[in-house]
């Protein structure tokens, strides 16, 4: 049989891919819903904290089959301390020097942590180091990873617009005025 850890995984898996078939989520998670709490750690808690997004927006009219310890994969989510790396500290003083009004490392109702956004207006900021990649090739083609693609996916499915500001992009910017102007555009193609 399969271990709790085997099933959290699986539904991550699965959730990261966007499946969109309840029997299998139900059963998948079922299974979960008598296993020991003990038995996850808290990334496989926070994994399922991402399952529970992506089955409230994929069948909203169906319970969550974890909806009794929902608070314990908040939690758990929760407790991932952001670390701001030195380029999100850049993109954000750049944002600044633009004038467009941010929070730092906001953090939605539903726990997800963004690196800087406008919550009046919907609008997230991601800035995505090497760790958002897949390289493609000879290193030539990065390709947005699975983790980074779904959190993207939640967030729009919440009604955020979500703008990358990707480290191969900005690493290539030479000066201040090349940045703004480079943001300003990020911005303006962002909208909704």
């Amino acid at each position: 049989g399969f271990t709790p850890q085997n099933l959290a995984n699986t539904a991550w898996a699965f959730a990261c891919i966007g499946w969109s078939n309840l029997d299998f989520f139900v059963a998948l998670l079922s299974s979960l819903s008598t296993v020991n709490r003990a038995s996850l750690n808290d990334v496989e808690l926070s994994q399922l904290h991402m399952v529970s997004l992506h089955f409230q927006q994929e069948f909203t009219d169906q319970k969550f089959p974890l909806a009794h310890i929902q608070s314990e994969l908040l939690t758990a989510f929760k407790s991932q301390e952001p670390r701001p790396s030195k380029l999100q500290r850049d993109v954000a003083a750049a944002f600044s020097r633009i004038g467009w009004d941010h929070t730092f490392e906001f953090e939605t109702r539903e726990g997800l942590s963004l690196d800087m956004a406008q919550p009046e207006t919907m609008t997230a900021i991601e800035v995505d180091g090497p760790t958002h990649y897949l390289i493609k090739g000879k290193g030539k083609h990065r390709i947005e990873n699975g983790r980074t693609k779904f959190k993207s996916r939640i967030l729009r499915q919440l009604g955020w617009a979500v703008i990358h500001v990707p480290y191969f992009e900005w690493d290539a910017l030479i000066d201040f005025a090349v940045q703004d102007a480079y943001l300003r555009s990020k911005i303006n193609s962002g909208k909704k």
